[in-house]
């Protein structure tokens, strides 16, 4: 048999220094997010809504143009009918994310002549692929039923698949229109009736030192002084702990720099921030002082190091550079 009827359309491990997040938290893990005009749950779900509205018109269409033929004395022949009507609805509603696309650029471009450009350009592509993908539909579908389906190809049948596609288009995109304006809405009312965070007390710089699953916090002012040990690093901290963390010396170094945290012997770093008073040897070399009592030797290779210190404000009874601490009578 050949069927001719065309069917109408519906509708490595190192230490981590944080300081952009000085809150005193973990850095959260990175997060992913879709893309302006990706396709989301959201989407799925008016794509399903769409489709089943077109469904139920398209069921309608086939009983009442079954019912139309019947009373001009045709064939009831609601089978056919409703593969018609299938057939194109199925197209219809695997093209639905070009629409969905088209609508969010023209809302994102200013200008209605840009805007219109837009529209026209998805028109035409949706109403091209939608009556190739029909027809080839029909045409395998009847193939395999052992028939055959002839689209009687020419303008006037094109025209007249065009003139329902464009109807079609604009109810379908105005629809999505209206769901994406309400979802805006929706987001800038959420938005708004948000309280705004209290602002957050400032905090010092912190610093995260990780090795493998060990995670240490520290305030850098609670760092004495840092030592090369092998692959590790040793950080000596004001509570007397001394976590050892794998990586460079070097690497401390130019990360701790600006907390006042220098190189005072080749495998030392100090923070002379705590430091109360400084013994000057006469090989040039020279020894630190702690505010809690610890030491700390330098070599004269670094003495330049620690030369801002006489130019420092020291409480009472502290020595700096120029100004050794003596030493007891025994």
């Amino acid at each position: 048999m050949a069927d001719t009827e065309n069917a109408p359309p519906a509708a490595r491990v190192e230490p981590v220094w944080d300081q952009a997040r000085a809150r005193g938290d973990e850095p959260p893990a990175a997060g992913t997010s879709r893309a302006s005009f990706g396709i989301s749950g959201g989407d799925r779900m008016m794509f399903a809504a769409i489709a089943a509205v077109a469904l139920a018109i398209g069921i309608v269409n086939a009983f009442s143009g079954a019912q139309d033929a019947a009373w001009r004395g045709d064939s009831y022949d609601i089978g056919r009918r409703l593969f018609w009507e299938m057939s194109s609805i199925a197209v219809i509603v695997l093209l639905l994310p070009i629409l969905v696309l088209a609508v969010r650029r023209m809302r994102r471009t200013p200008g209605l002549a840009a805007q219109a450009a837009i529209g026209t350009i998805a028109l035409l592509g949706f109403s091209t692929l939608h009556i190739t993908g029909m027809v080839w539909v029909r045409k395998l579908a009847l193939w395999l039923a052992g028939g055959a389906y002839d689209f009687r190809f020419s303008l006037a049948t094109v025209l007249y698949e065009f003139r329902k596609d464009a109807v079609a288009v604009v109810l379908i995109a105005a629809t999505i229109w209206l769901l994406e304006s309400r979802r805006e809405l929706k987001s800038t009312a959420v938005a708004s009736s948000t309280p705004p965070a209290p602002p957050q007390p400032s905090s010092p710089d912190l610093i995260w030192l990780r090795d493998g699953t060990s995670r240490i916090r520290v305030v850098p002012r609670e760092i004495l002084w840092v030592a090369s040990a092998g692959n590790y690093i040793e950080y000596s901290l004001a509570d007397g702990t001394r976590p050892l963390i794998r990586g460079t010396l070097a690497a401390a170094e130019s990360e701790l720099a600006r907390f006042s945290i220098v190189r005072v012997h080749r495998t030392k770093l100090a923070n002379l921030d705590r430091v109360r008073g400084v013994d000057l040897k006469p090989s040039g070399d020279f020894e630190l002082a702690f505010d809690n009592g610890q030491t700390l030797g330098g070599s004269r290779r670094y003495r330049p190091a620690v030369a801002s210190l006489g130019s420092r404000t020291a409480p009472a009874g502290i020595a700096t550079v120029d100004q050794p601490v003596p030493h007891k009578q025994s």
